[in-house]
């Protein structure tokens, strides 16, 4: 038999348990602010960049890919699905970019707002794309202006008490786009005439092209064709010996093999690496949207005008 002094201790050990249980109930809960916060779910790392300069401290974005992931082909795990099933707004770039998202929006709840809507869109002119959108608007930074509306408009729906915050933050936002497009046009313009040929894997620099007065080629149209065919290789050799280009690139997420062929059936030197799908992990090269600008901008103008060599 439990005597009435240890029956009184143990409600003594259990009264403090039930305190100590609270208090961290209490800490989850003061934390929840975090928790309680909207998810905003993004189909690739540079759109979640973008979208948590508008989003400030409001809403927590993130990305259903992670850095370094190739975002025409992707693949969504079940884990994704899961992910999105409990998300509050999923944001595309739509303009085809995401071959697999139509399937990814039919498995989960969640509306979705495609950020691309509004943009003057430049069609793919060569290979089986022809005619159609290119999908990589957001190598303007002018487009990307175009992005924050959308974003604003989206947020301020998802979250009305905080419509004036999303507001300020997007065009604080579009004032520092506006001032990496000017450095942008401004760096690039020091590429003599002759030089001016941007050749690149993937066509994915048509509005930065467009932007910066280059012409562009390439040996594929979009990435969903990872490998250049012998035609296409020969093609761009001809037009890099024909122009004399001094510098050619590929995109940081497929492989250089192909272009290297050209290089080594031309004068042209190898450039570099070029980020556009995805931004790099956050001590790398291109930890943000406008850091993916800048950086891109000094390899092209380095390389065409053979500061790089």
């Amino acid at each position: 038999m439990v005597s009435r002094q240890a029956r009184a201790a143990f409600g003594t050990v259990m009264m403090g348990v039930a305190l100590v249980v609270s208090g961290c109930a209490g800490e989850a809960a003061g934390g929840g602010a975090e928790q309680d916060r909207p998810v905003v779910l993004t189909t690739f790392t540079v759109l979640a960049d973008i979208a948590s300069q508008v989003a400030g401290e409001h809403l927590k974005v993130e990305s259903i890919t992670k850095p370094g992931a190739e975002i025409h082909g992707y693949e969504p795990t079940p884990g994704d699905i899961a992910k999105a099933s409990e998300v509050d707004l999923v944001l595309d770039n739509g303009l085809n970019l995401e071959a697999w998202f139509a399937q990814f929006v039919a498995e989960v709840d969640a509306p979705h707002v495609v950020v691309s809507e509004g943009v003057e869109v430049i069609d793919i002119a060569e290979d089986a794309y022809a005619g159609t959108p290119n999908p990589h608007a957001w190598m303007s930074p002018v487009n990307v202006q175009i992005y924050v509306d959308n974003m604003v408009a989206s947020f301020s729906e998802l979250d009305p008490e905080h419509a004036a915050d999303y507001e300020a933050n997007g065009r604080a936002y579009q004032e520092e786009l506006q001032q990496v497009q000017d450095e942008l046009v401004e760096q690039l313009s020091v590429v003599p005439e002759a030089q001016r040929v941007l050749v690149t894997c993937e066509g994915a620099f048509s509005y930065l092209a467009r932007d910066a007065g280059l012409e562009e080629h390439y040996l594929w149209a979009v990435n969903a064709e990872q490998q250049a065919t012998p035609q296409q290789i020969t093609a761009v050799i001809e037009v890099v010996r024909d122009r004399e280009v001094p510098a050619v690139f590929c995109e940081s997420t497929v492989s250089d093999a192909p272009m290297q062929q050209v290089v080594a059936a031309t004068d042209a030197e190898f450039g570099g690496a070029l980020y556009v799908d995805s931004l790099s992990a956050q001590d790398g090269p291109v930890p943000s949207y406008l850091e993916l600008i800048r950086y891109d901008a000094d390899t092209i103008t380095a390389a065409l005008t053979g500061a790089s060599s």
